[in-house]
């Protein structure tokens, strides 16, 4: 009688739920149908003891309207608990976009502090250098959570991210080169620990943004407020704070500048590890983690398409945001050369700030037309743009004012498409048990467009024969590269159902029907309970 107590039970659970929710229409109509289908189990051709336990789950289903308050505020509860897992994980990424930006700010200053020091290969390797360590830290933070857990590897990316910011904010040397050579090294650590929250901060936050109905409707805008948002707050922020630190010093360069900018990026990595300690991992990895034996060749047939197409995506996204970014102040001061320091560093937070709306409308639009269509959509947007930049430069150059408000808007699409839209889609498109290797390695060949990008960026400048024909060049370049995106998104990333244990569910069948045992799933002590998760 084993299976009709397992039946009986889970009329039971079923029947407290419905009474909890019983006031709306849509469950009350559920209650009725599911009635319904009780009362045919429980007919006389039903065995006896599952006619009794069907008759029992009337009397339960009364009882369980006086659960209703508490169970709401265990639901609230939950919510509340996804929200700020959601949240923390925006704070850190936060900081890995303030982190990956104030070098940008700071290189004017490098020029005017140690010229025998700086070139242009120096000032390549102190952008590549966080880019690199980045890279390395998705691909090995991707692994590691899926193996031992969200919480350890959020625990130890932060931990990197430290060390990286206290070693490049402590550079020094023998001379000049000798300090640029440690400050290439923190860096890189730095950006090791920070590629690590790529794959941990995207995968929690899809995660948490799981575990209630209401979360998950707002999945799209959540994640882009966690992920994409607050990488563009934190490059905002680094030249809101390289321009308080400049007017603090007399608007002059000085060392203590660049020492103070590096080392504030430490604040908020400290803050939030101690929340961190308390964190468990979520319900999706409790309940379908692999941590040995993991079905690689499987995985791989299943989804090798969705990961050409979030990776392809990514790159192409990430070769050109990044130099258009992270050189904002360098065009500015390209294009209006009697420009101060902290005129150009000025003109390049005010263009960076357009990053925020795009971010927005982007977390807005996925919720409301899909993950895919806003990728689609902000790749095109971008690319149209781009082209009429490229084309019109000089007359738009011109008018500084104009040019300013198109290069932001520029900017914006971006973030409006691809830039939300890459985090969220690497994250769907997964199952569980692999969710952080795909998105790590994603993340990972995104970031090698963007370093890739850095490093041609100012050789393709040089390579045309002034400065505005440069420019020119580089808008249509990027342009070309944004249309492709565009077609790789449509063409290559599926459209997905937003519940996650939907493709977990998919995941795990195809694996049995290819004769994998699947007993292992799960991390053997889920039980699911509400908790903070990761």
């Amino acid at each position: 009688m084993r299976p009709a107590r397992g039946i009986a039970l889970r009329a039971r659970i079923s029947f407290a739920l419905l009474a909890i929710l019983k006031n709306t229409p849509r469950v009350n109509s559920a209650m009725t149908q599911t009635e319904k289908a009780l009362e045919a189990e429980g007919s006389p051709d039903a065995s006896p003891e599952l006619s009794r336990s069907f008759q029992d789950e009337k009397h339960t289903s009364v009882e369980a309207s006086s659960l209703q308050l508490p169970s709401a505020a265990i639901g609230t509860a939950g919510k509340v608990s996804s929200v700020l897992t959601v949240f923390v994980a925006g704070v850190a990424l936060f900081s890995d976009g303030y982190n990956a930006q104030i070098i940008g700010y700071m290189q004017p200053l490098f020029a005017d502090l140690y010229p025998d020091g700086i070139s242009s290969t120096i000032k390549t390797r102190l952008s590549n250098s966080y880019l690199i360590g980045e890279i390395f830290g998705m691909l090995f933070f991707g692994v590691l959570i899926d193996k031992v857990g969200r919480r350890t590897g959020i625990f130890f990316a932060t931990l990197f991210l430290i060390l990286g910011i206290i070693l490049a904010t402590a550079s020094h040397g023998k001379d000049q080169l000798g300090l640029f050579w440690m400050m290439i090294v923190g860096r890189g650590i730095a950006g090791f620990g920070a590629g690590g929250e790529y794959p941990v901060c995207a995968t929690s936050a899809a995660e948490a943004s799981d575990e209630t109905v209401q979360v998950r409707r707002r999945r799209g805008f959540l994640v882009a407020m966690s992920t994409d948002f607050s990488i563009d707050l934190g490059f905002v922020s680094a030249g809101i704070v390289a321009l308080i630190v400049l007017a603090c010093y007399n608007q002059k360069s000085s060392e203590g500048v660049w020492r103070i900018c590096f080392g504030l990026g430490i604040v908020l990595p400290i803050a939030v590890v101690f929340y961190r300690l308390r964190m468990a991992n979520s319900t999706q990895f409790q309940k379908h983690a692999i941590k040995t034996n993991i079905p690689y060749i499987h995985a791989l047939k299943l989804y090798w398409k969705p990961m050409l197409g979030t990776s392809l995506a990514w790159f192409f996204y990430d070769f050109v945001t990044y130099p258009f970014g992270l050189f904002s102040s360098t065009i500015i001061s390209q294009l209006n050369p009697n420009n101060t320091v902290v005129q150009n560093i000025g003109y390049g937070t005010v263009i960076n700030c357009f990053y925020l709306p795009g971010c927005i409308i982007g977390g807005l639009l996925m919720d409301k037309i899909g993950r895919k269509q806003t990728m689609t959509l902000g790749f095109f947007l971008w690319a149209l743009l781009g082209f009429i930049l490229g084309g019109a430069l000089g007359p738009i150059q011109s008018v500084f004012p104009l040019f300013v408000v198109l290069y932001g808007i520029f900017n914006a699409l971006g973030e409006m498409g691809p830039g939300v839209a890459t985090f969220l889609c690497a994250a769907e498109s997964f199952p569980t048990p692999l969710r952080g290797h795909y998105l790590g390695f994603a993340a990972a060949v995104g970031k090698a467009g963007a370093a890739i990008g850095t490093e041609v960026f100012t050789p393709i400048q040089d390579s045309f024969a002034n400065t505005e024909k440069g420019q020119q060049g580089v808008f249509l370049i990027g342009a070309a590269f944004a249309l492709v995106g565009g077609l790789i998104a449509w063409f290559l990333i599926p459209d997905k159902e937003r519940d996650l244990e939907s493709e977990d569910a998919r995941f795990k069948a195809y694996l049995e029907e290819n004769g994998f045992d699947t007993s292992c799933y799960g991390e053997g002590h889920y039980v699911g309970q509400s908790q903070i998760t990761a």
